[in-house]
C-alpha cells in the first residue's frame, strides 16, 4: 500500500475513532481488521501528525505557562500561581493556596520549619490534611514572644499546624530581637534556644513568608517602634530589598549589613538554604522586590504567589 493509501486509511480510522466516537471494536469490524491493529494504526496516525491531541488545560489551570516561565527563569522546582485579588484579600488567598498545597504534598513524617507572618498564619488556618499525622513535627525558624502580634509569631503558627495534623511542636522560647549583637550571641548559645535552631536547620521542609521594602513590611511595622529612628533611617538609606525569616536581604538575596540583622534571633540564610524544600509564600506589588531577591538568592525553591506578582517578576524592568 502506498503512503497516500496508507495515510488515507489511517485518517479514516482516526476520524471514526476520535471524531465520531466509535469504539475500537466498531472500527475493527468496519475495516475488517483486529482491535490490536486498530490501536497500532491510531498510534501511527499520531506519530505521523495526522492526529493532534490538544489538552485545553488553560480552562482549569490558566496559569501553567506563567508558572513554567518562573520555574525556568529562577530555577525553581515548583510554582503555584493563583488569581489576582484585592490587596486586603491577597494574603488570605495565598495562604489558602499554601494550606491546600501542604495538605497535598506532606506525607506525615517530616519536620517542617516555619517562619511567621500573615500569609504563613493563613496557611496554617487552611491546612486540612486528609489523615492524622502523628509523626509530623513543626519547628519555629524565628523567635517571637508576648501577647502582641500573635499572628506573626512562629510558635503560634506551629501550634495551629500541629493541632490540625495531630503532630507535635518544638517551641522556641526566645524574642524576635535583642538589644545588641553581643546579647544575640549569648541568647543563641543558650541550650534551650540552640537546640531548636539546630533541629530547625535540619528540617525537611521550610514554609516562609517574604516581605518587601521596609516601608511596607509587616515586620517593620510590628517590631520597629517609631522611636527606633536610627534603625529606620538605616534601613531606608540602605540596599534593603525585603526580608525572609526576619533577615533583611539585598537585591541579590544576600544578608544586608544592618544592626537589625545583628540582633535578630532567626535561622541564618545559609542554614535556610540547606533545607531541601523551601516554600516561599508571598504576593503583592510592594513585595515584588523582596520576592525577586529571595529567588535570585535561591532562598526558596517553591513559590506560591498571585498572577500579577508572577507577571511582574518576569518583567526585569519592574
Amino acid at each position: 500500500m502506498s503512503y497516500s493509501d496508507d495515510a488515507r486509511l489511517l485518517t479514516e480510522i482516526a476520524s471514526m475513532y476520535y471524531e465520531e466516537g466509535a469504539k475500537q471494536s466498531e472500527v475493527a469490524k468496519k475495516f475488517n481488521i483486529s482491535r490490536s491493529l486498530v490501536s497500532k494504526y491510531l498510534a501511527k496516525a499520531r506519530s505521523l501528525g495526522l492526529v493532534e491531541i490538544i489538552i485545553h488545560d488553560d480552562l482549569v489551570h490558566p496559569y501553567r505557562m506563567l508558572e513554567e516561565k518562573l520555574i525556568e527563569k529562577f530555577g525553581l522546582t515548583e510554582v503555584i500561581c493563583i488569581a489576582p485579588a484585592a490587596a486586603e484579600m491577597l494574603n488570605k488567598r495565598i495562604g489558602i493556596a499554601a494550606g491546600k498545597y501542604l495538605s497535598r504534598v506532606l506525607k506525615g513524617d517530616e519536620t517542617i520549619g516555619v517562619s511567621a507572618g500573615m500569609v504563613v498564619h493563613e496557611a496554617a488556618q487552611n491546612f486540612l490534611p486528609k489523615n492524622q499525622m502523628e509523626n509530623i513535627r513543626f519547628i519555629p525558624l524565628v523567635g517571637g514572644l508576648g501577647q502582641e502580634h500573635t499572628a506573626l509569631q512562629a510558635n503560634v503558627v506551629c501550634e495551629i499546624f500541629a493541632r490540625k495534623s495531630g503532630g507535635s511542636v518544638l517551641e522556641l522560647h526566645a524574642p524576635i530581637t535583642v538589644d545588641s549583637a553581643e546579647a544575640k550571641k549569648v541568647f543563641m548559645a543558650q541550650s534551650f534556644i540552640k537546640n531548636v535552631f539546630d533541629k530547625g536547620k535540619k528540617a525537611d521542609v521550610a514554609l516562609v513568608g517574604i516581605g518587601g521594602l521596609p516601608a511596607y513590611s509587616t515586620m517593620t511595622k510590628a517590631y520597629l517602634p517609631n522611636e527606633e529612628v536610627p534603625l529606620r533611617k538605616e534601613l531606608s538609606a540602605g540596599n534593603v530589598s525585603g526580608d525572609i525569616c526576619y533577615n533583611f536581604i539585598d537585591e541579590e538575596g544576600e544578608l544586608t549589613d544592618c544592626t537589625w540583622n545583628d540582633r535578630v534571633l532567626a535561622i541564618s540564610l545559609s542554614e535556610l538554604k540547606q533545607i531541601p524544600k523551601r516554600i516561599g509564600v508571598s504576593g503583592g506589588k510592594e513585595k515584588v522586590s523582596g520576592i525577586r531577591a529571595a529567588l535570585k538568592g535561591k532562598l526558596v525553591n517553591v513559590l506560591i504567589t498571585d498572577e500579577e506578582t508572577a507577571k511582574t517578576l518576569l518583567d526585569e524592568d519592574k
